[in-house]
Parts: C-alpha cells; structure tokens; sequence
C-alpha cells in the first residue's frame, strides 16, 4: 500500500473502516471459498423453521453479499453516509446502531416469511407441499426457502439517519440530472421499497422487507434517542 492509500485509509472512521474491510473480506472469502466451505449455509439468514437456521445469522448475514455489485453498493452508501454518522455519534454509538438496524432488518424478514407461510407453519397437518414441480416434505420446503444476505438493512438505518441529520443536504443521485435533499430521497425510496416488496414478483430475488426493516429499527432508534436528546439538533449542534 502507497503513502496516498494509507492516508486515504486513514482518513476514514475506524468503525466504517474496518466494516469495510471486513464485508470485503467476507466478500473475497465468499468467492473464493464458496464451492469448498459453504459459507452461506452457515452464515447467511435462514428461516427459522429451516434446518439451517442459527441465531447467530441474525448478524452474520449481513457481511456476506450475493455478487460484486450488491457489495459495491453497499459499501460505496456505507462509505459515503456511515463516516458522517461516525464522526457525529462517535464509533461505539454508530456501531450499536447500525448492528441493531441490521437485526431489525433480519427480523422483518422472518416476520414476512412467517406471514406468507403461515398456513404451511401453523397447520401441521400439511406435510407435503406442491411447488409446481414437484412434491416435498414440508421441512424440504422450508430449507429450500432463499437465505437473506447483504448489509443492505443497516445501510437503510444509515440513509434514514443522515436523512434526519441532515434532511436539507442536496445529493446527486443517478439517474437524476438534479439534487435532491436528503430527506426527500429517504422517504422516496422507502416508499419505493414497500412498493417493491407488496408487489412480490417472483423474478425479484430482493428482500425489501428487510430493507424497510432496517429503515424501521433505524426510525425507531432514532426517535428514541431524540427523546432522551441524544441526537442531532437541526440547527447542526451534535450531543453524543
């Protein structure tokens, strides 16, 4: 590494820094390890009633990502957003939150598989299931049930903090030949996402319910510590 990439990496908040490194490390060992150790199947999010369901992939999910541009993405709103966050919170605060927007994030998502499967889950009298093309067990079923991965439901608590935070900051979104503030583009989205996931098209394998978790848990966190004036004021004084 040349003195101007360690500068740069220095530049960085340690936290921000070094989830960066790890969900790239994650990433490398992903690609390069994923036919001989299955990484996903013990680290990525299972359904519950799967299996393959650990609670410890209620956070190990998160640093694992489905291909270069899922990760690039990430990591470009983690760089861009999370290192503001940091400097303001401070990195034991901004690590709390963005693992906990993460677990919300992991939590809607069974909450929705839960919901959609519920006559399946709550009926044990089926125990064979009819997928279309062929007939499983009901535990089949369930293991066949795609895992979740990604940090994007901590990302999500990331934008509707610097929303809040900064709710006036004008950003240059691709495609859009023109700013738009902060907040407008959080809500926007999250609106965008419930669209997404109430559409439930089949040829979309995101979870967007587990984006608009994280978007939730961070609404929530948020406004928590906004009572007990523990956030941002809008006129840009911080209070850690």
């Amino acid at each position: 590494m040349n003195q101007n990439n360690a500068g740069f990496m220095s530049s960085i908040p340690a936290v921000t820094r070094n989830l960066l490194i790890i969900n790239v490390l994650f990433f490398l060992a992903q690609s390069l390890l994923g036919n001989a150790i299955p990484i996903n199947r013990y680290l990525a999010l299972h359904f519950f009633e799967s299996d393959y369901f650990m609670p410890h992939q209620v956070i190990t999910y998160m640093f694992l990502h489905g291909g270069i541009f899922h990760i690039f993405f990430n990591m470009f709103a983690l760089f861009m957003f999370g290192r503001t966050l940091e400097m303001v919170w401070g990195g034991k605060k901004f690590l709390l939150y963005y693992i906990l927007t993460g677990i919300g994030a992991a939590l809607a998502q069974e909450i929705v598989y839960t919901f959609q499967f519920s006559e399946i889950i709550f009926n044990s009298a089926i125990t064979q299931i009819n997928t279309g093309t062929d007939i499983i067990t009901r535990q089949e079923f369930f293991n066949l049930l795609p895992a979740t991965l990604g940090a994007s439901g901590a990302i999500f608590g990331i934008l509707v903090a610097f929303g809040m935070l900064f709710p006036n900051v004008e950003l240059f979104i691709i495609p859009f030949p023109f700013p738009i503030k902060a907040k407008w583009f959080v809500i926007g989205y999250g609106v965008l996402e419930l669209g997404w996931g109430i559409s439930n098209d089949p040829a979309d394998n995101v979870a967007h319910f587990a984006h608009l978790g994280g978007l939730i848990m961070g609404l929530i966190i948020l406004l928590y510590w906004k009572k007990k004036g523990k956030l941002t004021t809008n006129d840009g004084s911080f209070r850690r």
